[in-house]
């Protein structure tokens, strides 16, 4: 069964999200389906398995439309992004599916930093569904080395694959919840709030995470895809696994094998000039971030 390009209204959803649902469908390998608890499970597995946590355009210099419609397409072609373009285009195909799917505004915590609404963050929460109507869930694409699998929005510590995470009442934003992410994780946690967000919330943190110097994003190249044994990683010239260990991929040819292989980023969406230019300043972050004898690089 398939189904036509559809429009979102509300929750959120402003009515200019024309999303191409077959198209994203085909990229995820999944068929069309009514909701589901399963199906909703199927959705977001083959999303962060198939659709990785990336940051090319912003080491290309480019700041990336936050419009749900232009992720979508950018996505369904082969790309990735980060938690505004990869929850956002989520929740609009979810919708679209007749899902009932809130943003909220969040702030991941990294290590080091407070917790907070920072806005650096869309968590999104689905609810209604036909097996639970009573329990909200929580999803999130976006959070690189996250979850794999909805978590329900229940007090309690939840394994998936080696990561244990907790969900909690939110300490810091009433009515809110909190994600503590596995101790091996990238980032400390995660809260959110429990308002409905639009994606103008985000465009001035956006900018921000886009263009400044002191970015995650801008000082090092990052993909990673999450699957259901673990995490795959690329911080600079280091790839790693979780759980396993490290490589340093040591030439152009290596590096670009293991984006298109291991996360699914075709080498020839590039320019051979942006090619080159991609390589040459993950060199320079790699050397930078080694200078005092250490592999360990800024969470982005």
């Amino acid at each position: 069964m398939s189904v036509v390009p559809a429009t979102v209204d509300h929750m959120g959803f402003p009515s200019s999200e024309h999303v191409d649902v077959p198209a994203y469908l085909a990229r995820l390998g999944l068929e069309h389906e009514p909701p589901s608890l399963d199906a909703l499970f199927r959705l977001h597995a083959a999303h962060v398995e198939r659709v990785p946590y990336e940051d090319l355009e912003v080491q290309l210099g480019r700041v990336t439309s936050l419009d749900p419609a232009v992720s979508f397409g950018r996505i369904a072609a082969g790309r990735g992004g980060y938690c505004y373009h990869l929850n956002g285009a989520f929740s609009a195909l979810l919708r679209a599916l007749g899902y009932q799917v809130t943003r909220h505004p969040g702030g991941v915590q990294g290590h080091g930093e407070a917790a907070g609404i920072h806005l650096n963050h869309l968590a999104l929460t689905v609810t209604g569904l036909p097996e639970a109507p009573e329990v909200g869930w929580l999803l999130d694409v976006g959070l690189g080395d996250g979850i794999h699998q909805p978590l329900p929005l229940r007090e309690g510590e939840y394994k998936q694959g080696p990561l244990v995470f907790r969900i909690r009442p939110s300490e810091i934003t009433p009515g809110g919840w909190r994600f503590d992410h596995d101790p091996q994780g990238s980032f400390v946690g995660m809260d959110f709030a429990p308002e409905t967000a639009v994606m103008a919330d985000f465009a001035e943190k956006h900018v921000e995470l886009s263009t400044s110097a002191t970015s995650g994003f801008v000082r090092t190249l990052v993909l990673q895809r999450r699957d259901a044994e673990g995490v795959d990683s690329l911080r600079a010239l280091t790839l790693s696994g979780l759980p396993g260990g490290k490589t340093v991929l040591e030439s152009p040819a290596e590096w670009w094998t293991a984006i298109e292989d291991v996360f699914g980023v075709a080498r020839g969406g590039f320019t051979g000039e942006e090619q080159d230019r991609l390589w040459r300043q993950t060199v320079a972050q790699h050397e930078r971030h080694t200078a005092g004898g250490s592999e360990a690089l800024p969470s982005a």
